[in-house]
């Protein structure tokens, strides 16, 4: 490897690992604020009714499906 190669990848490297150390540290400091129950309540819901919304599509998919396999036998 030449010496210019060998400078620019432990160039990159120590860059990369500042970098990455920033972040970090910026990363552990987040503080995190209280969220109201209302929010929490609300997100709580909407996760119950995607969830409802999935399984339907779910069994909509699975009834042309069997529609689609029962046509194919007849």
């Amino acid at each position: 490897m030449s010496q210019n190669l060998q400078s620019l990848l432990r160039r990159s490297v120590g860059a990369t690992t500042a970098v990455v150390g920033t972040a970090c540290a910026f990363v552990g400091s987040t503080v995190f604020a209280a969220v109201p129950p209302e929010a929490t309540g609300a997100l709580t819901t909407a996760g119950e009714d995607t969830n409802t919304i999935g399984w339907a599509v779910f069994a909509v998919l699975v009834g042309a499906a069997a529609f689609k396999y029962m046509r194919r036998a007849l």
